[in-house]
């Protein structure tokens, strides 16, 4: 029994070593194996101005194709609704409608980043990086007019508040930091443009506050993801809490056996066995003799007495 328990102890913890394998595998989708480039690199446009949306996959591209969720919340995929697929790339003639957020899916539900795209129909946008920038780069903000000249005076705002006028109309940050991070928009004599959030990588991954997080509804949420990995991480989840609750049910089944085993057995009658003395038997057998001695006396006393009687 003893040896049967650890047998079953040692299968029970190589399926939940072997569970957690594929549980650490099913968790890596949440590292996106594909991302989206946008060219231009912008996260504004004119109406109907062209763009391109690339997925770049790690390893084949086959399969991949790229999704829009629109302002309105209506999801669609290129070459269907709107664009034309060429491989794993999407070339779209833009128009405000089209305003949303976009990423690449594979057929098995895999996804990359998500770009937060703007179409303006009016006169004036600002062009900034639709795609994150890393800390020490220089980057520059350019308020653009629809119409030539575009070099005019503007007026660069962050989160709302004067930051910089600039006579060119381009404002260059010379290397960004996490503080440059933000919410943009400019203005010119000719209009004014929509916000932009500029999103600054660290170098060193640090965690992201609260308050750094885009103000915007378009960005996808946690149920937005994948039907497919939230199917993976709730069974990896699951599994791993039958596998655990297993190996505490055998350990305790094991534990009782052996406290069984060790504890002093009660003794029953059936297991007693009674043994008698032969010698007492013997002594109160009688021997033929004595048996004919006995009666020869019961004879000779039935004689006396019917003797006795007739006198």
């Amino acid at each position: 029994m003893e040896r049967t328990c650890l047998l079953l102890l040692l299968l029970s913890k190589l399926v939940y070593w072997s569970l957690g394998q594929a549980g650490d595998v099913s968790l890596s989708d949440l590292s996106p194996p594909a991302s989206l480039s946008v060219t231009p690199d912008r996260s504004q446009f004119f109406n109907y101005e062209s763009v391109s949306l690339s997925c770049e996959v790690q390893g084949n591209s086959v399969g991949w194709r790229v999704v829009r969720k629109t302002e309105k919340g209506i999801l669609s995929q290129c070459n269907i609704d709107w664009g034309k697929q060429q491989g794993a790339s999407c070339i779209a003639s833009l128009m405000p409608s089209d305003s949303g957020v976009y990423w690449c899916e594979s057929g098995s539900g895999e996804h990359s980043n998500a770009v937060n795209i703007t179409v303006h129909a009016g006169a004036v946008i600002l062009e900034s990086p639709a795609l994150p920038v890393t800390e020490g780069d220089s980057v520059t903000l350019r308020c653009r007019y629809k119409r030539i000249p575009s070099d005019l005076t503007a007026d660069f705002y962050k989160d709302g508040s004067l930051i910089r006028t600039e006579t060119t109309g381009n404002m260059t940050i010379p290397a960004v930091s996490k503080s440059d991070e933000g919410l943009y928009k400019c203005t010119i004599s000719k209009g004014e443009s929509p916000e932009s959030w500029m999103t600054v990588t660290a170098t060193t991954p640090l965690p992201t506050p609260l308050s750094s997080s885009p103000p915007t509804p378009l960005t996808p949420s946690f149920s937005s993801l994948p039907s497919t990995l939230l199917l993976s991480l709730f069974v990896s989840g699951l599994v791993a809490v039958l596998s655990i609750s297993l190996i505490i049910l055998l350990v305790l089944f094991c534990k009782r056996n052996k406290d069984v085993a060790a504890e002093p057995r009660d003794v029953t009658y059936a297991d007693v066995r009674i043994t008698q003395d032969p010698e007492p038997r013997r002594r109160r057998e009688k021997s033929p003799g004595a048996d004919r001695v006995d009666s020869a006396v019961k004879t000779v006393v039935l004689y006396k007495t019917l003797t006795y009687s007739h006198v």
